[in-house]
């Protein structure tokens, strides 16, 4: 199969010395020819319609590679050179309709999420079969509109990292928490994440929407985060874990082991009263600083007393609510690294000091 030979003394000229109106009539003429014959075409045919579509379209006007793209996006052995051209043309009515639909290789697709504009990651956010990879870029380069547009995508692929980018940022967009929380493929620990930050009105939504099964996972869910917050927001009594703890301290010292063990085992009064033994803060006061947002007091405490990570990380593990991210405990380790025993013994000296003053 070639182009035919009426043609070839037309093509060399339109492509050496043609106008623009001249270029894009031929255009359509080839196009027409490969769309007629596509079904039956094997590569070296395709090949070669990409070799002279190739060289057709590079000085035309917009509105032509416009109409290229529309002909050419919903073929499935349409040319690949000229498809991933047209792909990475600037302007989205050229590249939006083959960034939609047609067969483009994922390290293009990629490059053109990396660079491109919002546009053209919305039209891609609408693809059949997104990737994983593909997907980390949309969520983390992508606006509002296409950050929603490829949540609602049902064939996309998203790893864990794109998830947690997702759950992020519907923390400040309800509609887009709406739409991620109705997959069926988001992990469990951020589905519970979403709805914890979720406000009222969206957890209603997701109620109304979801089907039984996740209505049900829904409902226990919230359960479960409304017995945490009222735990959370009661006032601890620690007078039997102390005097269990400073029994076992007269007796014999407290070790680190004690506090790790507590702490593992789920004992959060213990480990408490345990951590103000050791490191002689008022029970009040450690109590307070494990409730705050931030690690560093658990970070200091344990410093202080000479313990080591893998307890730090038992304890913090051990603090009410949600677990610490992996980003999280990554961010502590590292912090907890670079604290001298020094700068965490003044810091403790100052808690001692205050008697729970509140400072």
């Amino acid at each position: 199969m070639s182009v035919p030979a009426s043609l070839l003394p037309e093509l060399e000229e339109v492509v050496q010395h043609g106008s623009a109106e001249k270029r894009a009539e031929t255009l359509r003429r080839i196009t027409s020819l490969f769309l007629d014959g596509a079904p039956s075409f094997n590569e070296d045919h395709v090949a070669l319609f990409d070799d002279v579509i190739g060289c057709l379209i590079e000085e035309i006007e917009v509105k032509a590679l416009a109409e290229l793209a529309r002909r050419l996006a919903p073929v499935p052995n349409a040319p690949a050179g000229v498809v991933v051209t047209l792909a990475k043309n600037d302007n989205i009515a050229v590249a939006g309709p083959v960034l939609k639909q047609a067969h483009i290789g994922d390290p293009d697709l990629k490059y053109i999420a990396e660079t491109k504009s919002q546009a053209h990651l919305l039209a891609l956010s609408t693809r059949l079969g997104i990737s994983e990879t593909l997907s980390e870029v949309l969520v983390r380069r992508g606006d509002g509109k296409v950050a929603r547009s490829v949540a609602t995508n049902r064939k996309a692929r998203f790893s864990e990292n794109a998830f947690t980018t997702l759950v992020k940022r519907a923390e400040r967009d309800g509609v887009l928490a709406e739409k991620v929380g109705l997959r069926t493929d988001i992990p469990p620990r951020l589905f519970r994440q979403l709805l914890m930050q979720a406000s009222e009105v969206v957890q209603k939504r997701l109620l109304a929407q979801a089907k039984p099964d996740t209505q049900a996972e829904i409902r226990r869910v919230l359960a479960k985060v409304t017995d945490e917050v009222a735990a959370k927001a009661a006032p601890r009594n620690y007078t039997a874990a102390l005097a269990a703890v400073q029994a076992l301290h007269k007796e014999r010292k407290l070790s680190e082991a004690d506090v790790a063990e507590y702490a593992k085992n789920g004992k959060y009064e213990e480990t408490i009263a345990a951590l103000a033994t050791v490191s002689a803060v008022p029970v009040e006061v450690v109590d307070r600083l494990m409730n705050g947002e931030r690690a560093d007091p658990v970070l200091i405490l344990a410093r202080a007393a000479g313990f080591g990570w893998r307890t730090v990380r038992e304890v913090m593990n051990s603090r009410p609510g949600p677990k610490p991210s992996r980003e999280t405990i990554e961010a502590a380790r590292e912090n907890f690294e670079r604290l001298t025993a020094a700068t965490a013994q003044r810091v403790v000296r100052f808690w001692q000091v205050r008697q729970g003053s509140g400072e």
